[in-house]
């Protein structure tokens, strides 16, 4: 698979003097182009788009340096139809507009060219099992955050902490599917799943699809696959470093790919750096495209 997404890569960067075909892109990496946005935010830590533009100015830039080409021709080499709009992108990356950037010759920033590669160190396995559910509803509290990598999450650790404990009390009376207990659940907002991109974060419990409750608010997930991954390590940091791994060896090694829905988390918060068990699970289907071509 791994193959296939750098070819993919390939394709992109061939594109970039022309609007680029993401469906055509993804294609090539034989999966949808929903998992192929998500999958390489996940691999290079930034949006598709981000790094299309950013790849763009730094062909553009050496243009502008060069002064073969008049600004305007080079916006419409790579895609703008007016200066403005190329100077915006290019300061953007830049942090300079490309008129004072070819009268100064100033020092530009350039995003290099990407491709992917799995990195084995040491001898770690990931524990994971694949299960179909029918469809079910999460009830509980949900608050939009920002996504944090490493470390805390603040503002979802006071969005925990700001839960009353009545409400504590009516999820677990309502708990009565698989994955037990009070969990949480991450919808994304974008395909983007860099740092202080915002997702819906929810504390909640599964329920059965119609379980109502008129203090709590309502999440229906539809029926599907899911990969579950048991963990065990210190908090935060085991849990943020197997999100990682499943994006970034997991799905590169395995015949499935991401789906629209919910990620859950069951896990016991304990005080950073303890050892605590936790759960992913991560809403997956199978893809038709044979690993490793």
């Amino acid at each position: 698979m791994l193959e296939r997404l750098n070819q993919a890569l390939d394709h992109l960067e061939a594109g970039l003097d022309r609007e680029v075909d993401m469906a055509e892109v993804a294609r090539l990496a034989a999966v949808s182009e929903y998992h192929f946005r998500r999958l390489f935010s996940a691999l290079a830590g930034m949006p598709l788009p981000v790094y299309v533009r950013r790849r763009r100015m730094t062909l553009a830039g050496a243009e502008v340096l060069a002064g073969d080409l008049t600004l305007l021709d080079i916006a419409v080499r790579y895609g703008y139809s007016s200066g403005e709009a190329f100077a915006r992108a290019f300061r953007s990356v830049h942090g300079i507009g490309p008129g004072e950037a070819r009268r100064t010759g100033a020092v530009l920033t350039a995003q290099p060219r990407m491709s992917f590669r799995v990195v084995v160190e040491g001898s770690t396995t990931m524990r994971y099992r694949i299960v179909e559910k029918e469809s079910f509803r999460v009830i509980g509290s949900k608050a939009r955050l920002p996504l944090v990598r490493e470390g805390i999450n603040e503002a979802a650790a006071a969005h925990a902490a700001g839960l009353d404990k009545e409400s504590i009390v009516r999820m677990k009376e309502l708990v009565g599917r698989e994955p037990e207990g009070i969990l949480s659940a991450v919808v994304y907002l974008t395909d983007s799943r860099e740092e202080g991109a915002e997702a819906d974060y929810w504390i909640g419990v599964v329920t059965a699809p119609g379980v109502v409750d008129e203090e709590l608010e309502v999440l229906d997930v539809p029926a599907g696959a899911w990969a579950v991954f048991d963990n065990h390590g210190p908090y935060p940091n085991a849990l943020q470093e197997l999100w990682r791994d499943v994006f970034t060896q997991w799905f590169p090694s395995n015949p499935y790919t991401s789906r629209t829905g919910p990620e859950l988390l069951r896990t016991q918060p304990v005080e950073i750096g303890a050892e605590t068990d936790s759960q992913l699970w991560i809403p997956v289907e199978r893809h038709t495209g044979k690993l490793g071509t």
